[in-house]
């Protein structure tokens, strides 16, 4: 019974799911806003995507558009980290959705266990961490040095984890088909 002790904190996740789709309306409805000539929406553009100590823009150009974008990506790679939190979570340790008639049953959740989530999790964290270098390198005069290294090693860092998760996965699956086989 103590697994239901999880159930707030996936309701939780499902209230913060909301903010990002929240999140996501305004931002896109901004840059329609100010791709359309609403000054109110360009000026909340620019200053989303301008830098400290960077040159702010003044117009909506294709480097500002990209940056949005790519923000909306971003978001978008963060609702599906959540997506595959919520339900992956709760059909593993909490209790079974019985979705497996479902038609709109996710096609991951038929072979979800702790280690495929904790894989499909390295992977959406490798995406996430992906788009954010992406944005630094695009402003990358506005950064020192020493910012761009430490963030390349970060992402280096998340890829060589999920490398590592996604192979001791392959050693216990491949280990667990063999004591399946000789009994």
């Amino acid at each position: 019974m103590a697994r239901w002790l999880q159930l707030p904190l996936y309701l939780g996740l499902i209230l913060a799911q909301c903010v990002y789709v929240y999140h996501f309306y305004v931002e896109l409805s901004d840059l329609i806003g100010a791709a359309m000539g609403n000054p109110g929406a360009l000026q909340h553009i620019l200053d989303a995507v301008s830098i400290e100590g960077a040159v702010k823009p003044t117009k909506l150009t294709e480097s500002t558009i990209m940056l949005v974008v790519l923000g909306l990506i971003d978001v978008v790679m963060i609702s599906n980290l959540l997506i595959m939190v919520i339900i992956g979570g709760y059909e593993t340790f909490v209790s079974r959705m019985n979705l497996e008639s479902h038609p709109d049953q996710p096609e991951w959740l038929s072979h979800v266990n702790a280690s495929v989530l904790k894989v499909k999790l390295a992977m959406a964290i490798i995406g996430i961490s992906s788009i954010h270098l992406l944005k630094t390198f695009i402003n990358a005069s506005a950064y020192d040095v020493k910012t761009l290294v430490a963030q390349t090693g970060i992402h280096l860092t998340f890829l060589l984890s999920a490398i590592a998760i996604a192979y001791c996965d392959r050693i216990m699956s491949g280990t667990q088909n063999q004591n399946s086989q000789h009994p």
